[in-house]
């Protein structure tokens, strides 16, 4: 951290309200650092109380005349800031990898699904419409959508475009203004998407930006003037952020998001070569940092071996360690980027030495990536012995997949279900009636059928 912005020719990153970039009154800023080589590459803002104050003013004022726009007129500002992240895509995606960490092909994938929903908030005017019900006679109940007023957007380093599109397009879109805290790591993405939203003839004060750390997100849920929160981040902050906009003494509207451990079961009619390549870019995709990334494994072996005497789940999972070993570390298109930063590595790194300890055997030790700069951990699969490994039961947010056999879909099932995480579950086999007897039996929110990231968008729509 430095006591002021050096001069040099860094990126600096300050907060922006009022369709302007602010400088923030702590005159304080934290160092961005590209995870691939940890060099500098920029300056971020830590702002204050006042300075979440000050945007939130902001927020509040523009409210009442972007409010009272149509909503026809609110998705048109909307449908060119997607033509202009259209013909920016490059741009962006070039910064997330600076940033993130991500590979070329993966940022450009961030990019195009956040912009997929901000081309789902322009449909609004049609899907937002409300009802009118004749309930009794000469009595009719009407249903309309009507704006909260100022909404805060928290979100994580994992995906700097696609995350925060979650909700700003939607909650600009219904007339809401909106104040942004990104990830202070990867804080260049969305201050180059202000200034799309400004191209787009977006009102100063309706978007606005507080860059810092835990200060700027307590500020903005205990604001008196929010009207509602959403966060996406690890479990426990996640809990915190949701008891906090509760227990206010005016509670607010909150979609909290946390983490996940998201299990795999794979039956011996499985199509396991296309089983094995599809595990292996859930796992290993994004470096794992991922809410939706591939955890755990289980392999249904009932008895059966091949001629060799191996069972399904050993010639399944040598396939994903034979498939996985040949990702090379880099950038670009097919390669695997760094995880976020040395906290990260270094929890990852804990984790598998945790599991080395409790008798897990290590297939594919990623620790091998090891490089004197940057935070390099490859893909690393693990076959666990014992089910109290807390590798195989927490969150890593790692390029590590956590092998356990089981011998009955009973035993799956139980330990799918007694989970404390409930994002996600997929079934791998080639028989429709085992995957109905799956699917109607897992706990987690969403499920999928021979697919490793059972992904689908999540969208808040913020009115009363």
């Amino acid at each position: 951290m430095t006591s002021s912005p050096p001069n040099s020719t860094i990126t600096i990153v300050d907060n922006y309200i009022k369709g302007g970039s602010v400088a923030p009154s702590t005159n304080e800023y934290l160092d961005i650092i590209n995870p691939a080589n940890a060099n500098i590459i920029g300056k971020v803002g830590l702002s204050g109380k006042c300075d979440v104050d000050t945007a939130i003013q902001a927020a509040g004022a523009a409210f009442p005349s972007w409010s009272s726009r149509t909503i026809k007129q609110r998705a048109s500002i909307m449908m060119k800031f997607h033509a202009l992240v259209q013909e920016h895509s490059q741009q962006l995606a070039e910064l997330i990898v600076q940033e993130n960490g991500k590979n070329i092909t993966e940022a450009l994938a961030d990019v195009a699904k956040g912009n997929e929903t901000v081309e789902w908030s322009v449909s609004l005017p049609l899907v937002s419409a409300g009802n009118r019900l004749r309930v009794s006679s000469g009595v009719s109940c009407l249903d309309r959508r009507d704006p909260l007023g100022v909404v805060a957007c928290i979100v994580p380093f994992n995906f700097p475009f696609m995350v925060p599109m979650w909700t700003i397009p939607i909650a600009l879109v219904m007339g809401n203004t909106v104040v942004l805290k990104p990830s202070e790591k990867v804080p260049l993405t969305m201050n180059y998407a202000a200034d799309l939203f400004k191209q787009a003839g977006l009102p100063d004060g309706v978007f606005n930006m507080v860059q810092g750390t835990r200060t700027c997100v307590e500020a903005l849920v205990d604001h008196k003037d929010v009207a509602a929160v959403t966060f996406v981040g690890s479990s426990p902050i996640a809990k915190i952020v949701s008891h906090r906009c509760r227990a206010l003494d005016e509670p607010k509207r909150c979609t909290s998001l946390g983490g996940a451990k998201n299990h795999l079961v794979a039956l011996e009619d499985c199509d396991t070569e296309s089983a094995a390549a599809d595990i292996t870019v859930s796992f290993a995709g994004c470096a794992g940092q991922r809410c939706m990334a591939a955890s755990v494994l289980l392999t249904v072996d009932e008895e059966n071996s091949d001629e060799d005497g191996a069972s399904f789940g050993e010639l399944l999972v040598d396939k994903i360690v034979t498939i996985a070993s040949k990702i090379k570390a880099g950038s670009g298109p097919g390669e695997m980027g760094p995880v976020i930063d040395k906290l990260s590595y270094d929890k990852i790194i804990s984790y598998i030495e945790h599991s080395e300890q409790m008798g897990a055997e290590v297939l594919l030790d990623g620790r091998k990536w090891k490089k004197d700069n940057g935070f390099w951990i490859g893909p690393t699969i693990l076959r666990h012995s014992s089910l109290q490994d807390k590798t195989i039961r927490e969150e890593v947010f790692g390029p590590v997949l956590s092998v356990y056999s089981v011998k009955s879909w009973e035993e799956a099932v139980a330990i799918e279900n007694d989970s404390p995480f409930g994002n996600a579950a997929s079934i791998y086999t080639s028989c429709g009636g085992n995957a109905e007897w799956f699917t109607s039996r897992f706990r987690a929110s969403m499920l999928g059928v021979n697919i490793g990231c059972v992904i689908f968008v999540v969208v808040c729509i913020l009115c009363e």
